[in-house]
């Protein structure tokens, strides 16, 4: 739990799947993307494990007969549905809320690094209050590189005021903690996140493993407050 990770001074969390639960819009919009072109949608929990590997991942699960072509017009059609529905049904995941206020209380900065355009990030954590209270919203395209690269949570982090080894990552997929590692931070897998089936996050080697966000709650209060 908390004393696996050490204490923290400050808690960096990917959006889709780790902090808030998106699935519902853009799964959502993809099954009516589908209906448009004639297709009947994906079962919901098929499309949900994809949501985290990120809109031309979830292009290709639902139309895979389509060429090179025609899943870049798709791609664009799904991006400017989600644009205009970027949080209809999107939350936070449960449990969360609470950890949030008591880390705003503790003083501890919390920011997002997501590989999700800002175009959509920034309106979907205004419509859910987080804009003003988090320390940093580094997106897919803030920086040239991307996760699995350490690039943007070292931006993170140097936004935040807190040292690497001094900072957890939490994130749903594989490359969230490569990149975690890669940067110097502590990490935690989100096993309760869109996980595709035949993915295990006990071989991502995260320093540990939150089965679902009540546990990452605990877990990242007790490392707040390790010394307290």
């Amino acid at each position: 739990m908390g004393d696996a990770l050490g204490k923290i001074n400050a808690v960096l969390f990917d959006l889709d799947g780790t902090l808030i639960d998106t699935a519902p819009d853009m799964v959502a919009l993809l099954g009516e993307l589908q209906q448009a072109h004639g297709i009947e949608p994906l079962p919901y929990e098929k499309a949900r494990s994809t949501v985290s590997h990120g809109a031309i991942a979830l292009v290709r699960l639902a139309f895979p007969e389509a060429g090179d072509s025609d899943l870049k017009s798709l791609h664009r059609e799904y991006l400017e549905r989600y644009e205009a529905s970027v949080c209809v049904d999107s939350r936070v995941f449960p449990d969360l809320p609470d950890m949030l206020d008591v880390l705003d209380d503790q003083a501890c900065p919390w920011g997002v690094v997501t590989n999700k355009p800002q175009r959509m990030t920034d309106p979907l954590l205004a419509a859910l209050g987080l804009s003003d209270r988090l320390c940093c919203a580094v997106s897919g395209d803030t920086l040239p590189q991307r996760k699995p690269d350490p690039a943007p949570l070292l931006l993170a982090c140097s936004l935040a005021g807190s040292q690497p080894q001094d900072t957890v990552y939490v994130g749903d997929a594989e490359r969230d903690m490569q990149a975690a590692q890669a940067a110097g931070m502590r990490s935690i897998a989100a096993a309760y996140g869109y996980i595709v089936a035949g993915d295990d996050p006990a071989r991502w080697n995260a320093d540990v493993i939150a089965d679902d966000t009540k546990e990452l709650a605990k877990m990242l209060l007790k490392a707040v407050n390790l010394d307290a």
